[in-house]
């Protein structure tokens, strides 16, 4: 791509996300640094996301006890930061084993504790468990929770301790009892750890033909079955690139079922348009349908379906977990797209449709200019990484997916 197509772009970035940025641009409070955002400590008992640990929205389920002499035990690896005290009561080293998800999230928060407190570290009481002193599915036996005070055990300093591990990314923190905090985190295969929004390879769309193809086998230029708008006017729309792609993993999603027989499955920081109230087969009122992440969605909610004919209401009868091959993304001109039947956003990771679609008007601008969207085959669009970045950074975690905000790896919008 040439440079000034790309300043221009990056700038057309800017200035879309530029007024929901807090204290930015002209007006109140212009020229000021913005102030810290205050950090609320937790309260006794308190944990944090307010979802039992081993759920999708959290640290996910138990997958099985690691021993040394079994084949995951390479899963773990160990934390000699000299910036945490580890208590190793038993004198093995057990307690600096750890998922390398677990590590990275530790050492950030070591980084805060000194930061928080000067002169004062992180402390480990209790890592990855060999020897069976946790309940049964502990996923301190598979070194992804860790127990953690301060270097100087000064209890009054807990609470905050329990807010600056939340900051630190971890997925799940219990501010347990009055002796320490407990962590947790995604295991590191975890789909809910490492992807952004997408459908399985299985999925398909309808072409303007009437046919139906493999969502993997759509080409850029083919006009698939998508909505006007919102409000769920039916159209056929251009594909103008593929945000991700990614035909071989095995992912995570999540598969909704209705009672009109459609099932959608999509990746759990996917936007899916639903209605909280609804008459089963009707036509959508305007202004009936919003957003929701993948995640979010719950049976009784509605979402509009189609085979091709006019779009119709159905309640969601059904929320689980599946696993399949591949991750695609395509972009249609209307920023949605029809798949297996179901409405949904071509967008996920931020938690407005209408804040995505306008993010992506330089990408579409840019097509209508060149044809083309700066080139692009398999992995994650370019464009995509840019407007994580600058949604990270103007908008906060706040506006994003609870997965997405303390991820490393640059996520989908």
């Amino acid at each position: 791509m040439q440079l000034p197509t790309l300043v221009t772009c990056l700038a057309g970035c800017a200035f879309l996300l530029w007024p929901l940025s807090e204290g930015c641009g002209p007006g109140k409070g212009h020229g000021r640094r913005r102030a810290p955002r205050k950090l609320v400590p937790l309260i006794l008992k308190q944990f944090s996301p307010n979802v039992a640990e081993q759920t999708l929205g959290a640290s996910g389920k138990f997958e099985g006890k690691i021993t040394r002499n079994s084949e995951r035990f390479k899963e773990l690896i160990p934390n000699y930061n000299p910036d945490i005290i580890f208590k190793d009561e038993e004198n093995t080293g057990a307690d600096r084993m750890m998922t390398q998800r677990c590590k990275d999230k530790l050492n950030s928060l070591a980084i805060s504790v000194m930061n928080h407190w000067p002169g004062v570290r992180l402390r480990v009481t209790e890592g990855w468990d060999e020897d069976g002193h946790h309940s049964t599915n502990s996923l301190h036996y598979e070194g992804r929770a860790v127990d953690i005070t301060t270097s100087d055990r000064d209890r009054e300093k807990y609470a905050m301790l329990a807010r600056l591990a939340v900051e630190a990314g971890f997925d799940w923190v219990h501010y347990e009892s009055r002796a320490h905090i407990h962590c947790s985190v995604k295991s590191d295969h975890s789909v809910a750890a490492k992807s952004g929004g997408c459908f399985p390879g299985n999925a398909s769309v309808m072409l303007e033909s009437g046919a139906l193809k493999s969502i993997g086998d759509v080409r850029p230029g083919e006009r698939l079955l998508a909505a006007a708008g919102s409000d769920g006017d039916l159209i056929f729309s251009e594909v103008l690139t593929f945000l991700d792609r990614d035909p071989t993993p095995l992912r995570l999603f999540i598969a909704l079922q209705t009672e009109a027989g459609a099932q959608i499955s999509l990746t759990a920081a996917h936007l899916i348009f639903v209605s909280e109230n609804c008459s089963e087969g009707t036509a959508p009122a305007p202004g009936v349908l919003r957003t929701e992440y993948a995640s979010a969605v719950q049976p009784g909610q509605c979402v509009l379906v189609s085979d091709g004919g006019p779009g119709r209401l159905s309640r969601i009868s059904g929320v689980s977990v599946r696993v399949s091959r591949g991750a695609f993304a395509p972009l249609t001109r209307h920023g949605t797209i029809v798949v297996d039947g179901v409405m949904a956003s071509c967008y996920a990771v931020v938690d407005q449709h209408w804040l995505a679609h306008r993010a992506f008007a330089p990408l579409r601008l840019i097509h209508s200019w060149t044809g083309s969207t700066g080139g692009h085959s398999d992995g994650m669009h370019w464009y995509s990484r840019v407007l994580h970045w600058l949604g990270r950074t103007l908008l906060g975690p706040g506006r994003l997916h609870p997965w997405s905000a303390n991820n490393n790896r640059p996520l989908r919008l």
